[in-house]
């Protein structure tokens, strides 16, 4: 579908939603939510098949080479401070990176802006020698050169290629990327050029009278060459060159004693700009890498089956367990979350998104949240049965009262998910988007799609009755009663923690935050620690940090080799190995170095986007609960976040970028839970129920221990499928989720709800009131005073 057709598609789409929501006609709305997840249907999966063609792969999953370049600020010839990256020597450092990029003949890489000062280059494909040839080439310093042309240039050109001439000495052909007759000039350029790069002071765009042209001042040295050659040249063409390709080739009108000239020639506005950046040259000065990734083909197959079975066999175990515990319920379940992975495949490719390893992850991880919303739904369906309602009016009653806590706990997802985007880079950004678009598609599906679908049913009388199985049947267990021994139990373990954070010390972080280079190296046969450590020896990294690991691999065993050394030092330790065992038959599987300033950054960016995120969902919380519901999340969600990475880095594993989405992932999971159950305790507080704040806080728990519990199992389900199936480059992300559900699972019915009485009772405040407040605003003049009544539940 072309671009036309896509927009009034998406307008008709809005009307069809507008309409939707707007009616109370039931037949109407019936007939509008089919329509619309029929016609979204279809056209995803026009926009997603076929699949390989439509889903681009990132490099983890289909092998390749990324760097991430650093425009170093070039230094004015006069002295003093480093002249600030600008938008537009970034654009036209894309650009010269990207034509030697094109050298390579490579497919579809990638070449894009990061930040302000960084280009991220993807290369997919690159054999080992091209990768180092790739590194030389990004980091080689632009030249730029002016030279003169050939007074008889066309005709000389004419002559070379008829065969009846020959180049003049000191003369060389060059192309330009102008056209003449539909084809590129050929010039016959000096090759000594007259001026270079080191020339040019500063070169900009302007708008006059005669249309767009490029105003040039050179430097004092500068200057006068150029003046010089313009004495002499009056009439001839100068050619601009970069990197031995004719940029443009002006004609000499007059002489330029000032070293301040004009280029006309007819410019449009982008042209001018593209001429005024590329006299800039900003890659003059040398450029550093200071990220590099590579991934072997073969691992990147390896990874796309583990994916596929990791993902397969968590959407098993999630339609076995819907199907058992909610039978009828559970197969509407089960096609609501099929329309959610078709409309988020269909939007990846729609968008060009890019699938990773990370992003499949994230799609993983939605299964599971989808399925959240729809235990939420039958939970509270379970409700109104059970209080003798007939079956459509507690279908809609069910939704409704779901329809909060939903919204409340995706919105709050969604706002860390948009930080993380915000602030992550290259795999954490893979994964933000899935899991983006995944939340959105499980809200569109469990709200209208399987809604629509229970409508039909009724409508066509093929569901008179729903039953579904109900393992959790306690309702009055005192848990605000148990603080004491709970409160022990967190206490214990956030100081284990915290000395485990400073036994560990800066060795719980690997590479991407330290900086240093990691190596994958596969092997055909068995090689000792000590061998390795001898070879690496002999080019002095016999202190690198080398582990390995033997896995099966179909039928033959495959025994890998990985090595932490420092920055830049991968490719010598490669080369070195090959060498020394060449019956070994080695290969690098994966490659990453992260330099110093980058490993930093990274740091400081992960520790700010958390920050910002607490921040953005206390601000949340206050507004839609009250401010001791907001203190009560944010300090069960540090709770849940010390304990997991506590656990993480007592288990021996390092903290990568990776995990900045697992934390991030953590405390969304741990805030949505407190979200439904705070919503329940809300719900009872305004109700008008009789009893003290504890035990209506004790129902609440009790009224949504069902939901908690199965929502936890069917996302532990979800992430035991990744952590056994998804391989090692996903094991620490799948491993600190499958420790933060079950940390977050306890701390949401052990110790948020008494954290928020405890705040409440701090202030001296009254907490009924204050959710009452935005229902029910007190008369003026008037106060409203409620007793707060003792902490102690009723006895029955």
């Amino acid at each position: 579908m072309n671009a036309t057709l896509t927009f009034f598609f998406g307008l008709f789409i809005l009307l069809l939603f507008a309409w939707y929501f707007l009616t109370d006609q039931e037949r109407i709305k019936r007939w509008l939510g089919t329509s619309l997840a029929l016609l979204l249907c279809a056209f995803s999966i026009d926009a997603f098949l076929p699949f390989e063609q439509k889903i681009h792969l990132g490099l983890d999953l289909q092998g390749g080479t990324s760097f991430l370049v650093r425009l170093v600020p070039p230094v004015p010839e006069e002295g003093g401070k480093p002249r600030p990256i600008t938008p537009e020597m970034q654009e036209q450092a894309v650009e010269v990176i990207r034509k030697r990029v094109d050298e390579f003949g490579v497919s579809e890489p990638v070449i894009t802006k990061e930040g302000n000062d960084h280009i991220l280059v993807q290369i997919p494909g690159l054999s080992t020698a091209q990768i180092e040839t790739a590194r030389q080439q990004l980091q080689r310093v632009a030249k730029l050169e002016f030279r003169l042309v050939h007074p008889n240039n066309e005709q000389l050109i004419r002559q070379i290629a008829a065969g009846t001439g020959f180049t003049p000495p000191g003369y060389v052909i060059l192309t330009s990327i102008e056209h003449r007759n539909g084809q590129p000039e050929k010039l016959l350029v000096k090759r000594r050029p007259e001026l270079t790069g080191q020339d040019v002071a500063s070169a900009r765009p302007v708008f006059e009278q005669r249309g767009y042209e490029v105003s040039l001042r050179l430097t004092r040295a500068g200057a006068e060459a150029f003046r010089r050659v313009t004495r002499d040249n009056i009439n001839n063409r100068l050619a601009i060159v970069l990197d031995n390709e004719v940029v443009s080739a002006p004609t000499i009108q007059s002489e330029i004693p000032n070293g301040e000239a004009v280029i006309t020639g007819n410019f449009t506005a982008e042209e001018a700009r593209n001429l005024a950046t590329v006299m800039e040259n900003p890659l003059q000065t040398p450029v550093a890498i200071d990220e590099t990734r590579t991934v072997s083909a073969t691992l990147g197959q390896d990874s796309i089956f583990r994916g596929i079975a990791a993902g397969l066999a968590g959407l098993a175990a999630t339609l076995i367990f819907v199907l058992v515990y909610y039978r009828a319920a559970g197969l509407v379940a089960f096609i609501g979350l099929a329309v959610n992975g078709v409309l988020l495949f269909g939007a990846m490719a729609l968008f060009g998104f890019v699938l990773t390893l990370p992003g499949i992850a994230g799609i993983i991880l939605t299964i599971g949240m989808a399925i959240d919303a729809n235990v939420l739904i039958y939970e509270r369906l379970r409700e109104e049965l059970e209080h003798g309602k007939n079956l459509r009016p507690a279908i809609d009653t069910a939704y409704r009262k779901a329809f909060s806590a939903i919204v409340d706990s995706n919105l709050t997802t969604l706002l860390k998910v948009a930080i993380l985007f915000w602030l992550g880079s290259g795999p954490v950004k893979g994964f933000a988007i899935t899991l983006t678009i995944g939340i959105i598609a499980s809200m569109f599906s469990a709200l209208l799609v399987t809604r629509n679908i229970f409508g039909w049913a009724l409508k066509l009388n093929l569901v008179k009755r729903i039953s579904m199985l109900h393992l959790i049947k306690s309702k009055s267990f005192d848990f605000l009663g148990k603080w004491r021994p709970a409160l022990i139990g967190s206490v214990i373990f956030l100081a284990a923690s915290i000395g485990a954070f400073g036994l560990r010390g800066s060795s719980m972080f690997n590479i991407d935050f330290t900086g240093g280079d990691f190596l994958l190296v596969k092997s055909a046969t068995e090689l000792t620690d000590a061998q390795i450590r001898g070879e690496l020896g002999k080019i002095g990294l016999g202190n690198a940090v080398i582990q390995q690991e033997t896995s099966q691999q179909q039928t033959q065993v495959a025994h890998f080799i990985s090595i932490r050394s420092p920055f830049g030092t991968a490719d010598k330790i490669a080369n070195q190995l090959k060498q020394g065992f060449p019956a070994a038959n080695l290969s690098v599987e994966r490659s990453e170095g992260v330099g110093p300033i980058m490993g930093s950054q990274l740091a400081a960016t992960s520790l700010f986007a958390l920050g910002i995120a607490i921040l953005g969902i206390l601000a949340y919380v206050t507004i839609r609960f009250e401010f001791s519901f907001a203190i009560g999340t944010i300090v069960a969600m540090l709770h849940d976040l010390v304990i997991t990475l506590g656990i993480f880095v007592m288990a021996g594993r390092e903290f990568s970028l990776v995990m900045v989405g697992a934390i991030l992932t953590i405390a969304g999971y741990s805030i949505n839970d407190k979200i439904v159950v705070f919503d329940r305790i809300r719900e009872g507080l305004r109700s008008g129920r009789k009893g003290s704040i504890q035990y209506l806080m004790n129902a609440s728990i009790n009224e949504t221990l069902s939901r908690t519990i199965l929502t936890s199992g069917v996302t532990l389900l979800c992430m035991l499928s990744l952590l056994i199936f998804g391989g090692p480059v996903l094991a620490d992300f799948a491993f600190t989720n499958v420790v933060g559900v079950i940390v977050g699972t306890y701390s949401s019915i052990f110790i948020a709800a008494p954290i928020v009485l405890w705040w409440s009772n701090l202030r001296k405040g009254n907490l009924r009131l204050e959710v009452s407040k935005p229902q029910e605003a007190a008369p003026k003049g008037k106060q409203v005073a409620t007793k707060q009544t003792s902490s102690r539940a009723p006895s029955r």
